[in-house]
């Protein structure tokens, strides 16, 4: 019996040690994702939250206008020029020798050379001097500051692209754009292709660079900047590009649009942790990646930076075609690559959030946390995963430990089972159990013997000392309860504490703190014509109403005395905004007498007297002791309370001085004034507004 109920027990107890492990497991690794996948999607958004801040700024600086201005003209007054054949001829041969080889590497069909060259005659000029006869290489045509022609536009292109091309390379951007009304880009930094085409009727008018001026031309609204999601773009030959871009206004007068072509290294950057998953809590298979609508995604995945070739044969195994893995390996990222078409993509998109065991992309298994980012128009999905493998590891483990550790624990119960069988010792095991639990302090242990020989006698009398001693406990433990709440009533924490440590004088100087001492104002009065019970009453409710607010703000009450309410705050504790916390104090208990007086219809008020400064503390008396404080601070402070209007807070100069900034204060009336000239104190009249102040 004792074998089979021993061996059911392990193999139960291993079991759902098992499912209780690995269900904790989950829901530790997918709150880890999710942590993470926050993390991220609140770095992405402030990444673009900033960037249109950055964009909305400049947009509007007068130096942008400027640019704008004098690019433009400059432009303009080329229009008319005459371009020699030779220009045209070198033009067409960078077209045909540089830019469409390197363009049909990833794009689809042969692409025709007239279509990609600019229609306008100042465009072609200025593409001849600044790309096609730029001595630089491509990805550097952006060291030319000056060009060999004498025209005005390159006097203003040398002025402005120094520090143009500085903006770009300090804040991150690929490429910045000045676009005119007509659609023209008058300026780039980067000299792509697009330099001086037209974005309504050349080559790249279907691009989202396109329809994103379209939007900003159409809005004509100011303080605006929008992003348009990444699309390949044909300048950049082909490789995913998003663009940020805000209206340029002279006054009232749209005179252009700023863009900026952002960089896919910054997203790379933060959804990859710059490259350190592992730091980051992603283990050696976890990554966080974002995706689309159109369910590509639109960061770069871990596999691909990490193992190209591995990257590459498992999209294979999946049967997608060698012209993707080609263009993927061309680009070196799977940004509007890579396909994720997972339950989780599918569900983000419909604007749910949550965690799933799914298929990725890779169909592999893995723990996926996905939720929907949402941004200035931009429609994706933020996902964090971890292979299943990797996150289930240490459950694996642990099962293969329980089944051996159950194995040979089944043998030993064997064993023992087989020696213990005719030991009649368990009566007196029990017992000195019992013992050692009241003897380790667990005063409520009972032994579970009920038989009927000495053994059962023994243990009834034991289970009465343990209830014994339990009930003795208990009340001990109730009492102390007791008196620890009666001295936290009658004093303040710190010195109660010290007063139950067995200190009787107790006396201490306490520098800088606040002290507020107000008074009822025809409490005494209203008094005459109540009972005892209703006087008490209404002051109860006063009193203890006035002591929740000081509790709120840290001030600690020292005494009543009738109609009197003495408080001070950095008693036990110390602020550094003690003075203002009194000042919320007195606000609130004004609201209090004020609604209390309304509510009821009596002719109640209050006067408030605010000073801060140092104070004597201490108890008085052996048997029947109070705590009590007292000083200039009190005595100063008792002054401005007798002499403060009914419904008025009076504060000292020294509290003026702090606060007079948050708060409207006027000096003392003139009657007050004279009759006490050391008072100096200010009445409180409002707190300041953030404007005023």
């Amino acid at each position: 019996m004792l074998l089979t109920v021993s061996s059911c027990s392990i193999l139960i107890t291993a079991y759902l040690g098992y499912r209780s492990g690995k269900l904790n497991l989950t829901h530790r690794v997918f709150n880890q994702l999710t942590s993470v996948r926050a993390s991220k999607a609140y770095q992405i958004e402030s990444y673009f939250k900033n960037i249109r801040n950055h964009t909305q700024t400049l947009s509007e600086d007068p130096a942008i206008i400027a640019a704008m201005q004098e690019f433009s003209t400059a432009y303009s007054q080329l229009q008319t020029t005459n371009i020699p054949p030779a220009f045209d001829q070198k033009l067409k041969t960078y077209y045909r020798d540089e830019f469409l080889p390197r363009l049909t590497q990833t794009e689809a069909g042969l692409p025709i050379l007239e279509s990609y060259l600019p229609k306008a005659i100042a465009g072609r000029y200025f593409q001849y001097y600044y790309i096609a006869n730029n001595s630089h290489p491509v990805g550097k045509k952006d060291s030319l500051d000056h060009s060999q022609d004498d025209s005005e536009y390159s006097r203003i292109h040398a002025r402005y692209h120094p520090i143009f091309r500085k903006i770009i390379q300090k804040f991150g951007y690929y490429d910045m754009f000045l676009i005119d009304p007509q659609g023209t880009i008058v300026y780039t930094v980067f000299k792509e292709t697009d330099f001086t085409t037209n974005l309504d009727n050349d080559a790249y008018n279907s691009s989202n660079l396109a329809h994103l001026y379209r939007q900003i031309r159409e809005s004509k609204t100011r303080d605006y900047a929008k992003i348009i999601d990444f699309q390949a773009y044909p300048p950049s030959y082909g490789a995913p590009a998003a663009f940020i871009a805000a209206p340029i206004f002279n006054q009232s007068e749209l005179i252009g649009v700023l863009a900026f072509q952002l960089p896919v290294n910054e997203i790379n950057n933060v959804m990859t942790g710059n490259l350190n998953w592992e730091s980051d809590g992603l283990g050696k298979t976890g990554e966080t990646y974002l995706v689309g609508r159109d369910t590509l995604m639109r960061s770069i995945s871990r596999f691909l930076v990490q193992d190209p070739e591995g990257y590459a044969k498992t999209l294979r195994s999946l049967g997608v075609s060698e012209t993707e893995i080609n263009r993927i390996n061309q680009y070196g990222t799977s940004i509007l690559q890579q396909y994720v078409q997972t339950s989780g993509v599918s569900e983000a998109l419909k604007g749910k959030q949550g965690t799933r065991i799914i298929r990725d992309y890779r169909n592999i298994p893995v723990l996926s946390s996905f939720a929907p980012l949402r941004f200035d128009g931009l429609d994706w999905v933020i996902l964090a995963e971890i292979d299943l493998s990797e996150a289930y590891a240490p459950i694996y483990s642990f099962r293969n430990q329980i089944l051996i550790s159950a194995t040979l624990l089944m043998l030993l119960v064997t064993l023992i089972a087989m020696i213990l069988a005719n030991l009649f010792v368990k009566p007196i095991n029990q017992l000195i159990k019992g013992t050692r639990q009241v003897a380790a302090g667990k005063l409520d242990a009972i032994v579970p013997l009920e038989t009927e020989d000495e053994f059962g006698e023994l243990a009834k009398s034991f289970n009465e000392i343990v209830r014994s001693l339990h009930t003795q406990t208990l009340l001990v433990e109730q009492k102390n309860r007791d008196n620890e709440k009666l001295l936290l009533s009658v004093f303040p924490t710190s010195v109660a504490k010290r007063f139950q440590r067995g200190e009787k004088d107790l006396a201490e100087d306490l520098s800088n703190v606040a002290v507020l001492f107000s008074d009822l104002t025809g409490f005494s009065k209203l008094s005459n014509t109540l009972s005892a019970y209703e006087s008490v009453a209404i002051l109860n409710n006063l009193v203890t109403a006035f002591d929740e607010v000081a509790e709120h703000y840290g001030m600690e009450k020292i005494k009543t005395i009738g109609d009197s309410y003495l408080a001070v705050c950095g008693l036990s504790v110390p602020y550094l905004d003690q003075d203002k916390r009194a000042i919320d104090v007195a606000l609130e208990m004004l609201m209090i007498v004020r609604r209390f007086s309304h509510e009821r219809g009596l002719p109640l008020n209050i006067s408030i007297g605010i000073n801060s400064g140092d104070i004597v503390a201490g108890i008085v008396g052996r048997n029947r002791c109070i705590f009590d404080v007292w000083g200039d601070t009190i005595n100063l402070t008792t002054a401005l309370k007798n002499a403060c209007p009914p419904g008025g807070v009076l504060v000292s100069q020294t509290v003026y001085r702090r606060l007079q900034d948050l708060y409207h204060f006027e000096p003392i009336p003139e009657k007050e004034a004279n009759t006490k000239p050391q008072l100096n104190g200010w009445l409180l009249k409002s707190i300041r507004s953030p404007i005023e102040g």
